[in-house]
């Protein structure tokens, strides 16, 4: 069976593996996945990944990063994904958005690869936003 929408796939795995406390999820690898969680780990919302390829296909292992505590509360509350297979969502340079008045990330796939919005505000590009994560 194909997958219509695989990084809304990732974003579900990551946040139910966050919901219930696991420290590793494992996903099926792409190039746009790892630019996500390059992303991801450059935010600080996760503690790492890694590529792993078995004898059938490669995956992405991903450290999830808790905060300390009694209780595991994941970094990530919350996965929006903006622009979807059925209906992209395009922002120019002066519209790029601010996910909870910055505290969040929006993560937008432009012609220089995938940047956060404040680094395509830095640099006055727009692109395709990808999700908001906070």
């Amino acid at each position: 069976m194909s997958m219509t929408d695989p990084i809304a796939d990732l974003f579900v795995r990551i946040r139910n593996a966050g919901y219930r406390g696991h420290d590793l999820v494992k996903v099926p690898a792409s190039r746009v996945k790892s630019e996500i969680l390059r992303i991801f780990k450059e935010e600080g919302f996760i503690r790492g990944y890694r590529s792993i390829t078995t004898e059938a296909h490669p995956t992405l292992e991903v450290a999830l990063r808790y905060s300390p505590g009694r209780q595991k509360k994941s970094f990530i509350t919350g996965i929006k994904r903006i622009s979807k297979p059925g209906c992209r969502v395009y922002a120019g340079k002066n519209e790029v958005p601010r996910v909870m008045r910055g505290l969040g990330v929006a993560i937008l796939t432009t012609d220089r690869g995938l940047l956060t919005d404040e680094q395509c505000r830095t640099m006055e590009l727009g692109g395709e936003i990808l999700c908001h994560v906070w």
